[in-house]
């Protein structure tokens, strides 16, 4: 029961973070016009800094860089695979909305909400923070390549320039010297990395308040198949996972953080992707907005598990 607390006070305490953003485009203080730019402070500057964060906590290990890997595997795999999966589901439905279905049938919250539940859940076990970089990485590779061509149809999108050029590539191009070599930024660098990596679940959460205060909410909560989608991801999708990996010869730490790390809800990047592209933004709010609300019952639920 323990996991299940300490998930259900990180999930109800970061709902909050929200509401601030709600009340800044209520009062007008914020125009709805100007949210995708806080997506892009999220994207490109903070995003970055929590992958540094990250690696700057956890010790170095062969043994540990082999297990990221197979990490960073096994999420891509399932990521890809289901992205196709349901990409021919939805074939024939040429809305935007059943582009953002596809995606958000599978993209977890990995790292803005991934990495505080992790913490809380596995406190003891500091490498759950590398296998959530992981699948960080695999998540923001998928999202600059096949999901912004699910969302925008454009298949410029699909390329090797656009896997090795993004931030969260450059990010771990400065971070992987860092872990490996175990160098200490001075003080000063460290702080403004820990704050700025931090963030991003409160900028996250900020950015979906924002988007709920333009959005109705008969949109959000009496949509039948929107439902279903997040059954799929935060129910059926992590249930799936913990089948795959039940009998696999891992570490049960392992295990369990890639188990939570799927179980987390829809990934905010999925919006954060929608506004810079331009194209089902308010049904990616609804659907993160809507993924982001149930996971305080879903997340705690799936760590009985645990």
């Amino acid at each position: 029961m323990g996991s299940f607390f300490a998930a259900l006070t990180t999930v109800g305490v970061m709902l909050f973070y929200a509401l601030p953003g709600f009340l800044l485009v209520k009062s007008k203080l914020v125009g709805s016009d100007g949210i995708s730019n806080f997506a892009k402070l999220l994207m490109y500057v903070c995003s970055p800094m929590l992958v540094i964060y990250s690696f700057l906590n956890i010790d170095f290990s062969w043994s540990l860089v082999g297990k990221m890997g197979i990490a960073f595997l096994f999420a891509m795999a399932v990521m890809l695979l289901f992205v196709f999966a349901f990409s021919r589901v939805f074939k024939n439905k040429q809305e935007a909305k059943y582009r953002i279905y596809t995606l958000a049938t599978v993209f977890p919250n990995c790292a803005f909400m991934g990495v505080p539940i992790l913490q809380a859940v596995l406190p003891d076990y500091p490498e759950a923070l590398a296998f959530s970089v992981m699948f960080s990485m695999a998540l923001n590779i998928s999202a600059w390549t096949v999901g912004s061509y699910v969302i925008t149809g454009d298949k410029k999108y699909i390329g090797i320039k656009k896997v090795v050029l993004n931030p969260q590539v450059f990010a771990l191009l400065v971070a992987i010297p860092l872990f490996a070599f175990g160098i200490k930024l001075p003080t000063q660098l460290d702080t403004m990395v820990t704050l700025l990596g931090k963030m991003t679940t409160p900028l996250c959460m900020l950015i979906m308040g924002m988007r709920l205060a333009t959005t109705p909410i008969k949109g959000i909560f009496l949509n039948p198949m929107q439902y279903l989608i997040i059954a799929i991801k935060q129910i059926a999708l992590p249930l799936l996972v913990f089948l795959i990996l039940l009998p696999l010869p891992l570490d049960q730490n392992m295990k369990n953080s890639m188990y939570i790390i799927f179980a987390c809800p829809v990934a905010s990047v999925i919006l954060s992707f929608a506004e810079m592209l331009g194209s089902g933004q308010r049904d990616a709010a609804n659907m993160v907005l809507l993924g982001t609300s149930l996971s305080a019952i879903t997340i705690p639920i799936m760590c009985l598990l645990i």
